[in-house]
């Protein structure tokens, strides 16, 4: 670790909300780590926020409570905050500052990285490849997971998305020659304590946890260390993908709290408010968090990002959900409706994108007819969705013949290839059972299939 000149200074001139205000001082560079020491209470850790002459103001990650002014110490270091990353690392749990809250032993390593991450020259982004294997039929075959991807999960409260990240989490697979290289860094940020307790409990009953990086923030904690908490889990993730060739799947749950804590700070930062309130820098944030996955030059590792948001009022407009569809590769989305049918998972597959899928499959990837069966799958489901819509007004048995066909078509649809529980489909069973599907429709009706894929994979005893 390089040694830099630490400057130590005593006492505050001002308290806001999670932040400290240190004067006189200079020599201090913007986001620099820190360490405050208080009397009678741990040693709390922190950055400069905000450079103003020789006014330096400080983020305390683990907050200000019972802080008096004129019992602080304030050690600037000189360098940004690094944590120490290692192999050892997988299947372990930590809090948002790297430190271990599993009970086991601290991990020791020489090799630390920044947090903050060192951007990569976009001239040495390789474009991604291959897919990810989610295990769920309206994500592998509908919007495949592409390595190297970034995607967000759009939710709204009261949804199952925990329960849907649980099982992408314990189904998720690559190639079997590659699996062993599969590693989740999953970054909790205001987490509840029982979902805390459902996912470690999750982690230890299927048998994932030697595969897992958790790094959690709870509801409990700072909000001001929920900052932190992707930035250091994309550390870990970094390391782990681009010097020792894993394929990260890194998960971030929930964005939702991580904007929350950044409207907070700069609220007490007194930075002018934008859209909700939110300040107007949360897009290059939010960018320098989901612009750390991807695949670099002289790597075989990877970075897939899945990122989860609530969506304030199922409000796709809101600017959290917003700004992070500039920013993303698609999106999925968790349709309330669905979920009232006891539908699950309920993934609305029409709302729902993956920009880069058609990059990794085919051919060569999942399998040669997997592109044309994902398009006809799309076409019929959508038509069966507006006789749906049609049947409501008139009722069904005033549709035509053909109406009639694609309005079950819909119906078989969701309760046959959507509604698959929390159970794992490979990516085969998840075609076999789209052509079956398929096989219900007339095959004048299949146009965006060729008749040399119909003849091969329509079940010829099920064909129309």
């Amino acid at each position: 670790m390089i040694i830099m000149a630490r400057i130590v200074v005593t006492g505050v001139s001002e308290i806001r909300g999670p932040l400290i205000v240190v004067e006189g001082v200079s020599g201090i560079q913007m986001g620099e780590y820190l360490e405050v020491k208080l009397r009678n209470h741990p040693t709390r850790k922190g950055r400069v926020l905000a450079i103003e002459e020789e006014r330096v103001i400080i983020l305390l990650y683990q907050g200000t409570y019972e802080v008096e002014k004129n019992e602080i110490e304030t050690e600037f270091f000189g360098r940004t905050m690094q944590l120490f990353v290692s192999d050892d690392m997988i299947g372990r749990t930590f809090n948002s500052l790297g430190e271990p809250i599993d009970g086991l032993p601290t991990i020791y390593s020489d090799e630390y990285r920044d947090v903050n991450g060192t951007p990569i020259n976009p001239t040495s982004r390789v474009y991604p490849r291959n897919y990810i294997e989610t295990g769920i039929s309206t994500i592998d075959i509908m919007n495949t997971l592409v390595r190297g991807q970034k995607i967000p999960i759009f939710t709204g409260s009261g949804l199952p998305n925990n329960q849907l990240i649980g099982q992408i989490i314990r189904q998720a697979r690559i190639t079997e020659k590659e699996d062993e290289k599969l590693v989740i860094v999953f970054a909790a940020m205001g987490l509840t304590a029982d979902d805390y307790i459902y996912f470690q409990r999750l982690f230890k009953e299927t048998g994932t946890l030697n595969k897992v990086v958790m790094f959690s923030n709870l509801a409990s904690d700072s909000g001001a260390e929920r900052l932190l908490t992707p930035r250091v889990a994309l550390t870990a993730a970094e390391f782990l993908a681009f010097d020792r060739d894993y394929h990260v799947l890194a998960i971030l749950s929930d964005i939702t709290n991580y904007c929350q804590a950044l409207r907070e700070v700069s609220v007490a930062l007194e930075t002018v408010p934008s859209r909700k309130g939110f300040p107007g820098y949360m897009y290059s944030d939010l960018a320098s968090i989901y612009e750390r996955s991807g695949i670099i030059e002289d790597s075989t590792g990877s970075i897939t990002l899945i990122a989860n948001l609530t969506m304030p009022n199922d409000d796709i407009t809101h600017p959290i959900p917003d700004l992070t569809g500039y920013i993303t590769e698609g999106q999925l989305i968790l349709d309330r409706s669905l979920h009232n049918k006891g539908i699950y998972p309920p993934i609305d597959v029409l709302e729902s994108l993956s920009r880069l899928m058609k990059d990794g499959i085919g051919k060569g990837f999942t399998r040669e007819d997997h592109p044309s069966l994902s398009d006809q799958l799309y076409a019929s489901y959508a038509e069966g969705l507006d006789k749906r819509k049609l049947a409501e007004i008139i009722g069904r048995k005033e549709l035509n013949r053909r109406d009639q066909i694609f309005h079950d078509f819909a119906n078989e649809f969701e309760a046959n290839f959507t509604n698959q529980g929390n159970f794992h489909r490979s990516i085969e069973e998840s075609i076999e059972l789209g052509w079956f599907l398929l096989s219900k429709l007339p095959r004048a009706e299949l146009t965006k299939v060729s008749e040399e894929y119909i003849e091969k994979y329509i079940p010829k005893e099920e064909g129309v």
